[in-house]
């Protein structure tokens, strides 16, 4: 078993049933699949004894649940939400919402926004087309950064110190010749301020994508997941524009909102 010492760094300051819950959260949020109580204790390297009653308090407050299914413990949307709740995010989802609606009644889309966690973009609202066919991403939904339209444009709107703290997080780390060119995608995106790309994870699918802004880096990405459609409709073009001035329009109110609190 690993040293205390071992597991926090910087052992100054501890506080070791706060860090053991932690760690139970940080591994349950990092797998793909629920994990049974004997399992969270070898793989954090911990006793039985010393996590049994930590698991069954976050289960208690609701930050980790028994899967229906399978035998094991999942994390809930609880952190997620708790987040949600922060006033800078609650505020700029609140700008958002009503030109996400109009973007997507313009477009007959769907849209979401995203943001920064870790290395990962994730989903904290979507707009539903008003088609009957249509594509849309939940609320939750996170992949690697440099993976997605969405996070390539997060990480192209930052300053440099911003973008190598990024970097620091990916998981797995990107090789450094790989990265290099990632860089130099990013600043060529930085220029046009609008990503359009295929979906590396949904078959016709294109990602389009703009920056919402908030101190001179980006705050969140706007992004519509085109669909190309056989009838008559906004091309991909004409999309990648209008969603630009949206995401103009949201970090205009943005700007508005911080100057007045």
């Amino acid at each position: 078993m690993a040293d205390d010492e071992d597991r926090g760094g910087d052992s100054r300051y501890r506080a070791p049933a706060l860090e053991k819950g932690l760690d139970v959260l940080e591994l349950l949020a990092a797998q793909t699949d629920p994990m049974t109580l004997t399992e969270i204790v070898h793989a954090l390297g911990r006793s039985h004894g010393e996590l049994f009653r930590m698991v069954q308090v976050l289960e208690q407050r609701g930050y980790i649940e028994q899967d229906p299914v399978a035998d094991g413990y999942r994390l809930t949307d609880r952190l997620f939400s708790l987040g949600m709740q922060q006033p800078r995010t609650a505020n700029l989802i609140e700008i958002a919402l009503p030109v996400m609606r109009q973007l997507a009644l313009d477009l007959g889309q769907s849209c979401h926004l995203a943001l920064h966690t870790r290395g990962q973009m994730v989903v904290v609202a979507r707009m539903e087309s008003g088609e009957q066919i249509g594509f849309s991403v939940r609320v939750g939904y996170r992949r690697p950064l440099m993976q997605t339209a969405s996070g390539i444009i997060l990480y192209a709107h930052q300053p440099e110190d911003v973008r190598r703290r990024w970097e620091a997080m990916f998981d797995p780390p990107i090789p450094e010749a790989e990265m290099a060119a990632l860089r130099a995608r990013a600043d060529e995106i930085a220029e046009r301020h609008v990503e359009h790309t295929p979906s590396h994870f949904v078959a016709g699918i294109t990602d389009i994508s703009a920056p919402i802004m908030r101190g001179g880096s980006a705050a969140a990405a706007l992004t519509v997941p085109y669909l190309k459609k056989i009838l008559p409709s906004v091309s991909a073009r004409e999309t990648a524009a209008l969603v630009r001035k949206a995401a103009e329009a949201i970090s205009e109110q943005l700007v508005e909102g911080d100057s007045r609190v």
